[in-house]
């Protein structure tokens, strides 16, 4: 670790394009209150953390200078960690345990939600940086000011390059690197993360809408070729319907009934496919998945679609066999 926590009060007092820098430390441990037991995220921070991340809590109060200067034992809790110690009940003011470390809860973050990375943001606890070298990561005497990352934010959404720009120059300014030598630190900027991650979204939603589109059609013509030779098939009965009254419209429906009974078979179980890969993904690959009505509701309405697009030849043919050269068919 090369950072320190005299990097970040350097770079928030000599760059004129950066408004906050904070020192974070980030780390696991296990949260205990009552018979509940979690494991999560620790992340270590000053107080301009939560200014920096934009991250207003919703109960409660942060944690102060004060705190930070004594090393405090007091947390936030994301909404995930409080639901599951909680549940419906007020966190506030409860006293759990981290590392059997005893912390008084002083508020709870609003929630966050997943991260681009397909991370629940709201499954971690916040303590004070100093809090968490001390009482529950640890630190080695001889790093004890080193920090895990420095958050940056600019003055203003133009100002990332120039905040960028300054940040490395202090940075090699400080840790006395020559023009020769590489960077001992990593500087990322989110915005441009984010929208390498939203770009890479977008690819993979069109992959994934073309991939659904060929496998619609590769269903509809499957399902257009059983019908027809369901036709072929019932020739007979067929004409034996329109001899006793039945007229076209009656067999063209009732063949667009079956198909699209067939296709929305289909749809249930991939519906019900899709819905078990995103239960075993949420629990063994341990990401937030969403589950919405709307979209089981669209996969149908879909599958409805492709029995009646596909199913409609075979049902007009039905329709318009002549009942006598039908009953004739063996």
């Amino acid at each position: 670790l090369t950072l320190t926590e005299e990097d970040a009060a350097a770079i928030a007092a000599e760059c004129p394009a950066v408004d906050l820098a904070v020192p974070t430390v980030r780390g696991t441990a296990q949260i205990v209150f009552g018979n509940q037991n979690w494991s999560t995220i620790v992340q270590g921070a000053t107080p301009d953390y939560l200014a920096a991340r934009d991250w207003p809590v919703a109960a409660g109060e942060p944690f102060t200078w004060q705190d930070q200067a004594g090393a405090a034992r007091v947390t936030l809790l994301g909404q995930t960690v409080a639901q599951t110690l909680f549940g419906d009940g007020d966190p506030v003011g409860q006293i759990i345990r981290i590392q059997k470390a005893p912390f008084t809860v002083v508020g709870v973050l609003s929630p966050k939600g997943q991260s681009p990375w397909g991370q629940d943001q709201d499954d971690l606890v916040v303590v004070p940086l100093s809090t968490a070298k001390r009482r529950v990561l640890g630190v080695s005497q001889a790093n004890a000011r080193s920090v895990r990352v420095i958050l940056v934010r600019a003055r203003e959404a133009g100002l990332q390059k120039e905040a960028e720009e300054q940040v490395a120059a202090l940075l090699r300014q400080r840790h006395r690197l020559q023009p020769d030598q590489e960077d001992d630190f990593t500087i990322r900027n989110m915005t441009e993360v984010f929208a390498a991650q939203e770009e890479s979204a977008r690819v993979m939603a069109v992959l994934l809408g073309a991939i659904a589109s060929v496998s619609l059609v590769v269903g509809g013509i499957g399902i257009m070729n059983i019908m027809l030779v369901s036709v072929t098939e019932r020739t007979r009965e067929i004409g034996l319907r329109m001899a006793v009254g039945a007229r076209g419209r009656d067999i063209l429906l009732q063949f667009l009934i079956e198909a699209v009974t067939l296709a929305l078979f289909g749809g249930v179980i991939g519906a019900g496919l899709g819905l078990l890969g995103s239960i075993l993904l949420a629990h063994v690959g341990e990401w937030a998945v969403s589950l919405d009505a709307s979209s089981f509701l669209l996969a149908f309405l879909f599958s409805a679609g492709v029995g009646i697009f596909f199913g409609f030849y075979p049902a007009k043919r039905a329709a318009e066999l002549n009942p006598i050269e039908a009953l004739r068919s063996e």
